[in-house]
């Protein structure tokens, strides 16, 4: 097999033995990068002679026999949200295209303490919100599967340089699906951990509520190996979670005999029906899984719509808090798709705010029964085939529903993995959801059935020095301006009353978003008790 696709398991394994070099590997695939990612623009920034220097320190650790684990020399990426100290860290934004940090992100540190070796920074969409755009500094990634087609956001880059075999571990960041969603479009592994198990310090806010930090692998076992790199207590991240941490890899035993499953098919079926090629691998995966021994039933949770309702209510509040006074004196620095985005959390009151936190506090509340009957969930992960680049729409954010985010809402572990392929050769996918801080039977469980399935064999066809093929710079069109007039003054009234100086333009985006926005406020105030207390209840630092 080419060195570019070995896993990182197998890449240990040989740098331990000595058989491989780290340096030799970095070198292999540098190559490989400068040869197709103008294909898929999946880096950012190329740390090409920084990681010829670790892995060249890494080599020479070993041979003294100071070897440190399986990371050890192993090749990986960060997407361009977590600091790096004296590289670039933007954001996939112009308004943060000279942010060079002079300290690591905790995860950062703990890859590098570990062994690994930094390749560079790694294409997202702006501020991991939004996208793909085509208004930015930087263009957006492609699926190495085809690169006509998305790769899923926001943590796209890192889901085309792994399974493009630019390096073997990413890592991606997942407020909404942005793990999962590349994860899934892309035919690799990924996991968001339970929120709080892996340090957010140092990483670019998009939602204080939802975001998650995680890898990004080719296997489920090179999963486990970086969680076990990245989780534990960070007294810098105030959400972090102090809990014991087991052997992650230790659990992929492969025996799932007995193994109670609940499969939430109303979600895939119901709430957001997917497309004839989602059911029929969604069915033969559950074939398999009952095959190794599982006891497959199916359960319930909420609407898919109602946790979308709550989550984007909440995160898009906390991300227009976070740039906020950028939006307010540059708004025109930020790409069209961001903004179409960001700007109409201007329309969402801060009642509207607490309810959602409140109906959060519900969310999870109404899993424990299901975490008692059922000891994993299964169900479809975002739906593939992946789309065209051509094909995204800016303006349905706030229209819609997404299989993942429920799952960020209710905070657990979800691991995205691939189930197959569509008959146009593009990945399809599944999630394997878990109770908060149990990854061990999540990986238990994705570990057996990739075991079981022959998808890991099956990797994209890129072939070198192709043209990058780009279309020009543009931004997302102008909405139709479909909105009443007194709607109209309403929402320019709320706009202008947060501080924003918008043009027709992005005015336009804003009545578009309207009326979704005032609909999911609407969903949000259907009654509740008054003894129902936010999800973000206070509580005093440690």
């Amino acid at each position: 097999m080419d060195v570019h696709f070995l896993t990182i398991a197998d890449a240990a394994r040989q740098i331990e033995a000595k058989l491989l070099s780290p340096v030799d590997l970095v070198k292999a695939l540098l190559t490989r990068i400068d040869a197709i990612n103008p294909q898929l623009d999946a880096f950012i920034t190329l740390t090409g002679e920084q990681a010829l220097a670790a892995a060249s320190n890494a080599e020479a650790e070993i041979a003294a026999g100071r070897y440190l684990g399986p990371l050890h020399g192993i090749p990986f990426g960060l997407k361009d949200i977590y600091n790096s100290a004296g590289v670039l860290t933007s954001g996939h934004s112009r308004t943060a295209k000279d942010h060079i940090p002079d300290e690591d992100a905790t995860t950062t540190a703990r890859l590098r303490g570990a062994g690994g070796v930094l390749m560079g920074k790694l294409s997202t969409h702006e501020f991991a919100h939004g996208g793909p755009s085509f208004d930015l500094p930087w263009p957006p990634a492609r699926n190495p599967w085809n690169r006509d087609h998305q790769t899923g956001g926001s943590s796209s880059g890192s889901g085309a340089a792994v399974a493009a075999g630019f390096l073997f571990g990413a890592m991606g960041s997942d407020t909404g699906g942005s793990i999962r969603n590349p994860a899934a479009l892309c035919g690799i592994v990924g996991l968001k951990p339970t929120y709080g198990l892996v340090s957010r310090y140092g990483v670019m806010p998009n939602s204080y509520t939802f975001d998650h930090a995680g890898p990004m692998t080719w296997t489920v076992e090179d999963a486990a190996i970086m969680l076990q790199a990245l989780a534990g207590h960070d007294p810098k991240d105030p959400a972090s979670a102090n809990v014991s941490i087991p052997d992650y890899r230790a659990s992929l035993t492969g025996d799932i005999r007995g193994l109670k499953i609940g499969v939430v098919r109303h979600f895939w079926e119901e709430d957001h029906p997917a497309n004839d090629e989602v059911y029929t691998a969604m069915d033969a995966a559950i074939d398999v899984l009952r095959g190794l021994g599982a006891t497959c039933e199916d359960v319930r949770m909420e609407p898919m719509q109602a946790y979308y309702d709550t989550k984007v209510t909440i995160a898009e509040s906390e991300l227009f808090s976070v740039h906020r006074k950028a939006l307010m004196e540059q708004p025109s620095d930020f790409g069209g798709d961001f903004l179409a985005r960001v700007l109409p959390a201007c329309l969402i009151s801060g009642p509207d705010y607490v309810e959602a936190q409140r109906r959060r506090r519900l969310h999870i509340a109404r899993m424990v029964p299901i975490y008692a009957k059922h000891d994993i969930l299964v169900t479809a992960g975002p739906y593939g085939p992946a789309p065209r680049l051509d094909s995204h729409r800016t303006g349905t954010f706030f229209y819609g529903s997404n299989i993942a985010t429920p799952f960020d809402v209710t905070g657990g572990p979800a691991l995205a993995q691939c189930n197959g392929f569509s008959k146009s050769g593009l990945p399809l996918s599944l999630q394997f959801v878990g109770r908060p801080f149990d990854e061990t039977t999540v990986l238990r469980a994705a570990g057996a059935y990739e075991k079981a399935t022959p998808f890991r064999d099956r990797r994209p066809d890129l072939q070198p020095d192709l043209a990058p093929d780009r279309p020009a710079p543009f931004a997302p069109p102008t909405p139709e301006i479909t909105l009443d007039a007194a709607t109209q003054a309403l929402v320019a009234g709320m706009a202008k009353r947060a501080g924003l100086s918008l043009n027709e333009r992005n005015l336009a985006f804003l009545y578009e978003a309207a009326p979704g926005v005032f609909a999911m406020a609407d969903r949000l105030r259907e009654p509740i008790t008054w003894w129902d207390e936010p999800g973000n209840t206070f509580n005093f630092p440690a």
